[in-house]
Formats: structure tokens, sequence, C-alpha cells
């Protein structure tokens, strides 16, 4: 378990996943450049977040929900949870949490469903993915229940994207927060790996990864840093 001042923001996640290098100046170096997708990406967050609720015979939502994860040390805001009432005849299995919750003024059972709002088209990102799913988690654990699903909700085609949390992806989130805790406490930026993808990154003229890359590879970087982590807790023991 963590401490409150020792989590990390779930929307790291995705830029980890993305690139780890674009992660660590952003978040041990305190760097940042906007270009139109992240500037389009801000306004669509904001309306997200505005402060509206929302309530249908079947549908509650929830917008700019907090939501933490002490086992994971993750914090961050949901764009939106829906909230969606279940038959009150829907089978239960007893030998787990309930995918449904009881909610304060409404009668009835309600299985939550975190939503990321994202800019662009409808399209499969593994770090998009990653970050939801570490929504859903943080809501498991504050909500004592099981959600199975959420969803990528894209501006450019208003359309959504549903995303099971199925083993492989809840083990991927789990790993990507501890490969990212672990760049982190190294205090060290790993190195430019120059891709296709940084043509479009709005970090590219700080990272100038074509001039800038360098001999290690990632992998050997985030070897070293999870050995420092180990470290760590081994002289905590």
């Amino acid at each position: 378990m963590f401490d409150e001042e020792d989590l990390l923001a779930i929307s790291a996640l995705s830029q980890f996943l993305f690139c780890p290098r674009r992660a660590a100046l952003i978040f041990l170096e305190g760097q940042w450049e906007d270009n139109v997708a992240t500037a389009e990406g801000i306004v669509i967050h904001d309306r997200a977040h505005e402060p509206e609720t929302e309530a249908r015979a079947d549908l509650r939502i929830a917008r700019s929900l907090r939501l933490r994860s002490l086992r994971l040390g993750l914090s961050g805001v949901a764009d939106v949870v829906e909230f969606h009432r279940m038959p009150d005849d829907c089978p239960r299995d007893a030998s787990g949490p309930p995918e449904d919750i009881a909610l304060a003024g409404a009668s009835g059972r309600w299985r939550p469903f975190p939503v990321e709002y994202k800019r662009g088209k409808r399209r499969h990102e593994r770090g998009f993915e990653v970050q939801l799913c570490a929504q859903g988690i943080c809501l498991e654990e504050m909500l004592a229940c099981q959600i199975p699903a959420g969803a990528l909700f894209y501006a450019k085609t208003n359309r959504r994207l549903d995303v099971p949390f199925d083993q492989t992806l809840r083990q991927e989130t789990e790993l990507a927060a501890v490969h990212l805790r672990a760049m982190l406490a190294a205090q060290e930026t790993p190195p430019a790996v120059f891709e296709k993808k940084c043509w479009g990154c709005s970090m590219f003229a700080r990272c100038e990864p074509k001039t800038t890359e360098g001999n290690h590879s990632a992998a050997t970087y985030l070897s070293r840093a999870l050995a420092e982590v180990e470290r760590g807790r081994d002289a905590m023991k």
C-alpha cells in the first residue's frame, strides 16, 4: 500500500506507454509544449469536466470524479463515470465482489462504467486503454465492487470504443504503474529513441530525438531503473 503523498497521476501511464522519455520530460523535468493535438485535447477534457450532473430513469452521470488506488499508488480525475441501473432480477456471483453498488438518493443497484474522453478518431491505443483500466481499478478499490469494462470516447468521430478489463489488460496496467514508478524513482530521463510517431509529438522540439538519440535502448534503461527500485525496497526491509 502507498501513502497519499506517494500517489502518481493516472494520466502519466498513457504518456509513459507512448514514450518513457516523453513521460520523464513532463513528470521529472517539468517540461511541456503544446501543439494543435494537445490544445484540442485540453478543450475536450475541459468540456467533459464541466460540473454538470445528468440523471435519467436508468442512468446517472458523474463528471470530474476524483479517483485513487492506494494499492497501485495512483490518483487522478475521471472525465465521466456512468452508473447504469441494473434489473432487480439480475443474477449475481456471490463468490466475488458485486458488479453493482447502491447510490445515495437512488433506489436499486447501479453498475459503474468509466468513460475517458480523447480527441481524434476511434482506434485501439494501448496506452489509452491502460489509463482507462487504471481508472476502473481505482473505482473498484473505492467502491468495493468489480468493474468489467469502460469506454474511450473519441470526439472527432463522436464514437465510443468499449474496452473490456480482462486479465491481460489488468496485468499490463499494474506493470505500467511499476515501471513508471521505477523511472521516476531513478530520477533519470531515458535516452531518445527516434520513431515515426515522434513527428506528431508536442515535445519533439524539446526532446530532439534525431540529434540526441542514445546508444542504449529504453528496455535496458527500464531494467536498470527497476533494479534500483528493488534495491530500495530491500534496504527498507
